[in-house]
């Protein structure tokens, strides 16, 4: 397992035990208030249980090394995981949004309590640890399992923020603020797990690598004097990295292992300059001038 893999396998073993404490303070409190609020809270909790769990299963599959029946590794697993926990994320706002119009409708009334303030503030505080920590491991992996728990956790942050304020203004008999708030928070949230399955999606339909990383892969060929021209250019994805195949064509006349010492040369300063790039296969064609 390589150090992406161990930070993100930290990342998700932190996030199981940080939403575990949070539900149990939840669940507890809400059954002892009768606070059918934060016992549904504590169900969202449960939920983001799920998505570190399926971070750290995701991870632990796309970790394990090419094999005789997966030559190209499993780095795919990550973005089926993420795909998973995207849908949960666009299954949490819809339940969300539908529960926020359903307050304002029927005129709900949150009831204040000092005790739902502290979880509130725990919450918030817990999440905002946990977003910080994950946040950091995605800037170093550029992992989209990581990417998701991270959004999640801030979601939950925003959410439990708002939720506080609305709690607070019941004290001054302002109850519509919770149902408005909560309306367009899962709107938000609904965007931004329809933009994290996009990408799960994209790469496990075989996305071509991006064209800045295209260019500087052939800019990096172009520079090399002995090639002639540059032929097919293909591209496919193996998780978060590329396996690239090329056609180059250089002096026909140049000895086999000449021609086979260009392309080697060209790979080895590929993958050091773009770490996207787990191979690149470079196919040799002689040059012939038509001229």
């Amino acid at each position: 397992m390589n150090n992406r893999n161990i930070l993100v396998k930290k990342g998700s073993i932190l996030g199981i035990i940080g939403n575990i404490f949070l539900f149990i303070i939840k669940i507890f409190v809400g059954i002892i208030s009768g606070s059918k609020s934060m016992i549904a809270d504590s169900l969202n909790s449960a939920g983001d249980i799920f998505a570190s769990f399926m971070t750290w299963i995701g991870n632990k599959i796309s970790s394990v090394p090419n094999d005789d029946d997966h030559n190209f590794g499993h780095g795919k697993a990550e973005y089926i995981f993420s795909m998973l926990i995207s849908i949960s994320m666009m299954i949490v706002a819809i339940k969300l949004f539908y529960d926020s119009l359903m307050s304002i409708i029927v005129n709900n009334k949150l009831i204040f309590s000092w005790s739902l303030i502290i979880i509130c503030i725990i919450t918030i505080i817990t999440k905002l640890i946990l977003y910080l920590y994950t946040k950091k491991i995605y800037r170093k992996t550029d992992n989209l399992l990581i990417k998701s728990n991270m959004i999640d956790h801030r979601n939950d942050m925003v959410i439990t923020f708002f939720t506080t304020v609305a709690i607070l203004l019941t004290r001054l008999d302002i109850y519509f603020v919770d149902g408005i708030v909560g309306i367009g928070i899962s709107i938000w949230i609904l965007i931004t797990g329809i933009k994290i399955y996009k990408e799960s999606y994209d790469v496990l339909m075989d996305i071509s690598i991006d064209n800045k990383s295209k260019n500087q892969i052939l800019k990096i060929i172009k520079d090399n004097k002995e090639i002639k021209r540059i032929g097919n250019f293909y591209s496919i994805p193996i998780g978060y990295q590329y396996i690239v195949v090329i056609t180059i064509f250089v002096n026909g006349n140049l000895k086999t292992k000449n021609s086979h010492d260009i392309a080697d040369r060209i790979e080895e300063e590929v993958k050091k300059e773009i770490p996207k790039i787990d191979k690149l296969i470079v196919h040799v064609e002689p040059y012939i001038d038509e001229k």
